[in-house]
């Protein structure tokens, strides 16, 4: 049974409330919505290769353990749309929160999901109660990368340069390095997993896709970690490209109430790869936490 099938069954039988989806207006822009369960509100932001639909398999072990997962689709992912305009992700985080009449909130966020977690946390301490960084990105912050990797990012450069984009290829980079990590056999992951990353990431290439101008933090994050009010947790892969695991380590060494994972034998997407453990390592950060909402 898939993960959103399953959701719907268990609330038709009692266990937790119905999924229930919305439309958030934004300036410029709409954002699709997703909430399941109830208690305390999590949010779960997806990486730039996927949708709403990554967290899928994260969202039951959440609920089953009391929580409400809310997860979004960006501008100009999924469902969301934008026009050509300049706006914030932390912005757009706010305005979900608020369409969901949530004062405060824990955020999940996977590679440039975790930035926008994190950045959020920053600008909004108030409105924030933990972050979570899955594979995530930390604005300001520069890793050393291995040579294979540079010329994997150099590749990048040239296919996003073409015009037009092959998008064939650019998908399959894209798997290669963010979804069986970069070394790997080309089935690393389950045949499933491939599959809903290359329906998830074709749109990003398609001609006139349009993706609005996001306003960076100013000054970045990675010289504001001082000014974090909550606690973060930063997992990441082993199998992922090393700045991730950098950037987690950094954030456990120089924030002041953070701790870093290492999850072996995974890459980028760890929700899509091990949901279970993942939430499990999220129900345990937020366990001890004040009850939040």
């Amino acid at each position: 049974m898939a993960p959103r099938d399953r959701a719907v069954t268990l609330a038709r039988i009692g266990c937790y409330p119905a999924p229930m989806d919305r439309h958030v207006e934004v300036s410029g822009g709409r954002l699709f919505a997703v909430s399941d369960g109830g208690g305390p509100p999590i949010v779960l932001i997806h990486a730039a290769i996927v949708d709403h639909r990554a967290w899928d398999t994260v969202v039951p072990p959440l609920v089953a353990a009391g929580y409400r997962a809310i997860r979004y689709d960006l501008r100009g992912f999924g469902r969301s749309t934008t026009a050509d305009v300049e706006f914030s992700n932390r912005g757009d985080v706010i305005a979900v929160l608020d369409a969901f009449g949530i004062g405060r909130a824990v955020l999940v966020g996977n590679s440039r999901g975790g930035q926008i977690a994190l950045d959020t946390a920053i600008e909004f301490p108030d409105r924030i109660a933990a972050v979570v960084g899955v594979a995530g990105g930390l604005g300001g912050f520069e890793g050393e990368p291995t040579a294979d990797e540079i010329a994997a990012f150099d590749e990048m450069d040239r296919l996003e340069s073409a015009d037009p984009i092959d998008v064939d290829a650019m998908v399959e980079l894209d798997l290669r390095m963010w979804v069986n990590g970069l070394g790997q056999p080309a089935d690393r992951v389950p045949g499933w997993i491939a599959e809903a990353v290359r329906t998830m990431d074709r749109p990003q290439y398609a001609a006139g896709h349009v993706d609005g101008r996001p306003i960076r933090l100013q000054p970045p994050a990675a010289e504001r970690l001082a000014e974090l009010r909550c606690p973060v947790l930063a997992v990441a892969g082993a199998l992922d490209i090393s700045h991730l695991a950098q950037t987690a380590a950094h954030l456990e060494t120089h924030g002041p109430d953070a701790r870093a994972v290492l999850i072996p034998d995974v890459a980028h997407l760890i929700g899509m790869e091990v949901p279970e453990e993942l939430a499990a390592l999220i129900v345990g950060f937020v366990a001890p936490l004040e009850r939040w909402g």
